[in-house]
């Protein structure tokens, strides 16, 4: 019934780049998600025969890239004064996801107003137009992830770009723990546009608005605020997201590609990722 190859990140692991890789192969994975915004990910760090050797040694240990992550934090791209280096930033980590014979690179742009007279909303409209533009030429897709809005509008934004290199990264726990969205109706409602999904589960405690959660992440904490007050990231299958029901959706629409496992939190994060490999390997029989 399902066709999917299972991801995982690999920084979940916290075991570093290579260390993580063998685990990713130890657990069972296909495939790796990578962040690449610094340190020896940075692709101002990584030239041509690095690249090759990177992904030689991913191959060799049987598995390929889903994707790479490019979150360079903060605001995402809903401050105009940043965008410049963000932009090219994120043209340079979509080279190196090609170098590394992936297609996809998944960010948060930051919250996308409903209101599409507010200035911000422009400005994301611009910002991705140029890295959906740059992706159209590249063969990638810069991949929006889900969570800071609901799922109609972020449709409604990907609706009025002109370009076809913006998709989605669906995140079904973002859904559940932040905006309270459902995700089996996230799946069909961005159907055309869903080019990778993380596997993670989630509960909401207290809702609030997503504006405030995310400024909380961009700012690196808001007065007293306390996250763990509002929602709560959980093992897959131990949360609000409904795997089975999703999963279907997913298949219903016909996407057959990666369920990426991510682990944000946790003392036992390899425990939790193998665990969560198995439970969406026991889904898909």
């Amino acid at each position: 019934m399902y066709s999917n190859k299972i991801g995982v990140m690999v920084d979940s692991f916290k075991l570093g780049l290579r260390a993580g890789i063998k685990k990713a192969k130890e657990v069972g994975a296909d495939g790796i998600q990578i962040y690449a915004v610094d340190g020896s990910m940075d692709p101002d760090n990584l030239n041509k025969s690095q690249r090759k050797d990177l992904l030689d040694y991913i191959k060799s240990n049987g598995l390929v890239v889903s994707a790479l992550c490019g979150d360079l934090g903060g605001h995402g791209f809903t401050i105009p004064e940043e965008n410049a280096w963000k932009i090219e930033k994120s043209k340079r980590i979509m080279e190196l996801a090609k170098d590394l014979e992936a297609n996809v690179v998944t960010t948060h742009i930051g919250v996308i107003p409903e209101d599409e007279t507010n200035s911000r909303y422009g400005v994301l409209q611009d910002a991705c137009e140029e890295l959906g533009t740059f992706g159209d030429r590249m063969g990638a897709t810069f991949a929006i992830e889900t969570g800071p809005e609901r799922s109609e509008t972020l449709k409604e934004f990907l609706d009025s770009l002109d370009s076809n290199g913006v998709g989605v990264n669906l995140d079904p726990a973002n859904l559940v723990m932040v905006t309270g969205d459902d995700p089996v109706k996230a799946v069909i409602t961005l159907k055309n546009y869903i080019v990778h999904t993380h596997a993670k589960d989630g509960i909401m405690l207290k809702k609030t608005g997503p504006q405030i959660i995310y400024d909380f992440f961009a700012e690196g904490g808001i007065g007293d605020l306390r996250l763990e007050d509002y929602f709560a990231e959980k093992p897959l299958g131990q949360g609000n997201v409904d795997f089975a029901a999703y999963m279907k959706a997913l298949s219903q629409i016909g996407y057959e590609g990666f369920l990426t496992v991510e682990r944000e939190v946790g003392k036992n994060p390899e425990r939790d990722i193998e665990d969560a490999v198995n439970y969406l390997k026991a889904l898909m029989r």
